[in-house]
């Protein structure tokens, strides 16, 4: 019961669904929608005019989904073959789609036969998608809206797409339901541009990963990071129930690089980066993917009269020194004045170690040294 619950979750009343007879009972048919569920049809609605069975375990069938409690209930009630001219009739009144047959290709489109009447559907009515290879549909029974009725009847124009585009909406219903911030979804990107990466998620309903959501670090060239028809895993970062648009982020899924830099980088470090950007207040220095820091002017070295991008090229590696490490505001400051007076301390402190208890035995090596150098002179 709570598989069977679980499932028709998955659908919603009024829907138009396809699925396969599985069993059929005295009372009760089984449809196969997907999934480990089944649904259930009257057997009634499974016979003709004259209470013979028209339909077969096996056969696939559309019906609408007119119950979701407890379990899946369908109904062939406006989709189901109609059998003479009046329920033709009646079906393109109430807006209802006809179950029928592709029987063959002609001109422009198809020759589609509902019970005993013939309909022409266009060749771009027959699907959503453009039709490269208009054969494969000839020989499939489909569910088809009407959209013209003429002549009593001998004028019927039909269109799949309709019935398609009117299922799309419905999953599209329910699909924007469960779509919220924090959820995390797989689809298809659909388009690529110099700001970001339109993602299908199904439904026909797209959300935008915008190049600054695509990774830590600074991404010029989405196409390097995704590409049109790849299969994607994105989170939902915001829904604006008033544009419907929807945001999505991709590098929320990845490692944050900052949540290391506390024991990555300390205060007096010398490092070294990549010039990333340079601005009028200062040089950012990528020292790792992710993890930016910034130089501000006071800490360049430069006058006031010096033209801050001629010394600092975007892309150039520099040695830059640590002054202070903010892993909770993804701050890190730093100075490239200070490298010289760094590199001293290191020489100095490396001098001092390598004398260590033979200082005085040094020393006079370079006394020696000295009186040497000037002996020469």
């Amino acid at each position: 019961m709570f598989e069977a619950s679980r499932q028709a979750r998955q659908f919603s009343r009024g829907q138009t669904i396809e699925g396969t007879i599985v069993a059929i009972g005295p009372k009760v048919a089984f449809v196969d929608v997907g999934g480990k569920g089944e649904a259930e049809i009257d057997v009634e609605e499974l016979k003709d005019v004259d209470g013979t069975f028209e339909m077969a375990v096996g056969d696939r069938i559309h019906a609408r989904v007119v119950s979701t409690s407890g379990g899946i209930v369908l109904s062939r009630k406006g989709i189901r073959n109609a059998a003479t001219q009046r329920e033709l009739e009646e079906a393109f009144r109430a807006g209802l789609s006809v179950e029928g047959k592709v029987v063959q290709e002609v001109k422009g489109g198809y020759e589609v036969r509902i019970a005993r009447e013939r309909a022409f559907c266009p060749l771009s009515q027959i699907d959503i998608a453009r039709t490269t290879e208009p054969a494969v549909h000839v020989g499939q029974v489909y569910a088809f809206r009407i959209t013209e009725y003429k002549n009593d009847g001998k004028d019927v124009v039909v269109s799949r797409r309709k019935h398609l585009e009117e299922q799309q909406r419905a999953r599209a219903e329910e699909l924007r339901k469960s779509i919220v911030p924090g959820t995390v979804l797989t689809g298809r990107v659909v388009s690529v541009r110099e700001f970001g990466a339109f993602v299908d998620l199904g439904g026909g309903i797209q959300g935008l990963l915008h190049v600054s959501e695509m990774g830590w670090s600074r991404v010029t060239n989405p196409n390097e990071i995704v590409a049109t028809g790849g299969e994607i895993t994105v989170k939902v970062l915001r829904v604006d129930e008033a544009t419907q648009k929807i945001s999505l982020g991709l590098k929320q899924l990845l490692d944050d690089p900052w949540s290391t830099t506390a024991t990555t980088y300390h205060v007096g470090q010398m490092v070294s980066g990549r010039v990333s950007r340079v601005a009028q207040f200062g040089v950012f220095v990528e020292l790792a993917p992710g993890i930016q820091g910034l130089i501000p002017l006071s800490e360049t070295g430069l006058t006031q009269d010096v033209d801050i991008k001629k010394t600092f090229t975007v892309g150039a590696q520099i040695e830059v020194v640590v002054l202070e490490v903010d892993a909770a505001a993804r701050r890190i400051r730093l100075s490239s004045r200070a490298v010289a007076p760094a590199k001293e301390a290191d020489e100095l402190r490396d001098f001092k170690e390598r004398q260590g208890d033979s200082s005085s035995v040094s020393l006079g090596s370079l006394a020696d040294k000295l009186r040497g150098a000037l002996g020469k002179r």
